[in-house]
């Protein structure tokens, strides 16, 4: 590590005092502006630079929280965009995912404030990955670049700032995750044997788009073991149907394969709907082991699963089938959604336990192209 200080580098001068810098950081510390990391300070002349990077109006709302009674603009977004560290360049990303959000449902339905520890989760497709260095291809859940940490901080921050979802406060979560401070992932579109995530969703491939999850986990899958399809795709299902997984009557699952493991089902000759039909079709458990885990009934009233002794308990949609003693613990193959994210360097692929809608929506996602007015989107 170079131990050069900021002040010592050559070729640059300082144009403020770095001690006024840690002045204002503590200064927007204690207004309680930030996720606990520092931030940039903001000045008028920081956030031209940014608001000059869109076409939107600064008014323009992008997303509003009926139940708070609270807006997020243009400006605000890039406000908090600037605060998280993102370049200018990023803006329109942060637009796109802040309209992404506002066609989800869950947020206007107080999920981030849930106990449940919720946290919005952003997938980014297209030619603006290479233009602002948004990081696909290794770690894409860690460290190490800026594009992706900043952009997935900037919604963190605007839920902070903006909405007033802090600890302790309006955010109720019991354990929370990682991801409430930043999580923003760009597709491996190049070495993925298929077509992206995006152009599976209409959209075309020179499109930039960004796709919003409401999440609560990230669960890796070690598989090095094996050449064959279906036993990959068991794997993926036994991550997918374990019982701490189950909240509602149904889950939902994003798989984001490596290359490699991609490799292995396009090679087998399986397309992502084959991936999603085998794991669809796998994510079951017998109903004498949810009655051991207490939850083989769901409630009269949110249909969350809960043993069949509970007084508020019913009989699942499964007790109705003609195999009552096998449940489906997804309502449809729709409820596995499959993309190709990571370096191509080993078999170790993850499972995103999304958060759907009960009864579930039929995609459980919002996607929207970057640069595109989307009109109505904060309503």
């Amino acid at each position: 590590m170079d131990t050069t200080t900021l002040d010592q580098a050559p070729g640059r001068e300082l144009a403020v005092d770095p001690d006024e810098i840690t002045q204002a950081f503590e200064y927007y510390d204690e207004q309680g502006w930030t996720d606990g990391l520092p931030v940039v300070p903001v000045t008028e002349s920081s956030l031209a630079a940014f608001l000059a990077a869109t076409d939107r109006d600064p008014d323009d709302v992008l997303f509003h929280i009926p139940h708070l009674n609270r807006s997020m603009t243009v400006r605000l977004a890039a406000i908090n965009a600037a605060l998280a560290g993102c370049k200018p360049a990023y803006l329109p990303v942060v637009i796109a995912a802040w309209e992404a959000i506002a066609a989800e449902p869950h947020p206007r339905r107080g999920i981030w404030q849930s106990t449940t520890g919720t946290a919005p989760f952003l997938v980014v497709n297209g030619p603006v990955r290479t233009e602002i260095g948004l990081n696909s291809q290794g770690n894409i859940y860690g460290s190490g670049f800026r594009a992706n940490a900043t952009i997935g901080r900037a919604i963190r921050l605007g839920c902070i700032n903006v909405f007033g979802l802090r600890p302790h406060s309006l955010d109720q979560a019991t354990q929370g995750t990682p991801a409430k401070y930043s999580a923003c992932i760009g597709e491996n579109e190049e070495q993925s044997p298929w077509a992206p995530f995006h152009v599976d969703n209409g959209f075309e491939a020179t499109d930039s788009v960004v796709t919003a999850f409401v999440i609560r986990s990230v669960m890796h899958i070690e598989a090095r073991h094996t050449m064959s399809p279906e036993q990959l795709a068991e794997d993926f299902a036994d991550s997918i149907r374990r019982t701490g997984a189950l909240i509602h009557e149904y889950t939902s699952a994003l798989l984001v394969l490596v290359p490699e493991h991609a490799d292995l089902f396009a090679a087998a000759g399986w397309s992502k709907d084959d991936v999603r039909q085998a794991v669809f079709e796998r994510v079951v458990r017998p109903r004498a082991e949810l009655a051991a885990a207490g939850k083989d009934a769901v409630s009269h009233k949110t249909r969350w699963r809960l043993p069949s002794g509970h007084p508020d308990s019913m009989p699942d949609t499964a007790a109705g089938s003609d195999t009552p003693d096998v449940v489906p613990l997804m309502s449809h193959p729709t409820s596995v959604q499959v993309m190709v994210a990571g370096a191509n360097n080993a078999g170790v692929s993850s499972v995103v336990e999304v958060f759907t809608l009960n009864p579930p929506r039929a995609i459980p996602f919002s996607a929207v192209k970057i640069g595109a007015v989307e009109n109505g989107a904060g309503a």
